[in-house]
């Protein structure tokens, strides 16, 4: 009996999948999204971010912080990267520190403290 691809259960299931894999995306396939790897790490009274971007130069890095989201952009030859990472914790983005070396991106802020304790008196 041949098989009729119609007939296969899954493949509207894996149809939806890609549909919803690309409306992420935005059908690009360029950036954070598909090939750059980015971890971030709460470290107690700091927040630090690693994130791979192959082939780019340093000076062509540019980075934007509110204190709750970090905006990396950059841009090699074959690729351009554009991401928004919240941030697990509100940062002092005065603090930020930031290293680039082969290909690795780090950024380091210090936390903000939530709230303030008040004394009555």
């Amino acid at each position: 009996m041949r098989r009729d691809d119609r007939d296969d259960p899954f493949d509207s299931i894996f149809g939806e999948i890609e549909r919803m894999m690309s409306e992420m995306t935005g059908g690009d396939t360029t950036g954070f999204a598909s090939e750059t790897h980015v971890d971030v790490f709460d470290e107690g009274d700091t927040v630090r971010l690693v994130a791979d971007l192959p082939g780019v130069e340093k000076e062509a890095i540019d980075l934007k912080c509110d204190g709750e989201t970090l905006t990396v952009s950059a841009a090699s030859d074959r690729r351009e990267y554009d991401e928004r990472i919240r941030l697990p914790a509100r940062v002092d983005e005065h603090s930020a520190s930031a290293s680039f070396n082969n290909g690795v991106l780090q950024v380091t802020f210090d936390k903000v403290e939530d709230s303030a304790a008040i004394d009555v008196e």
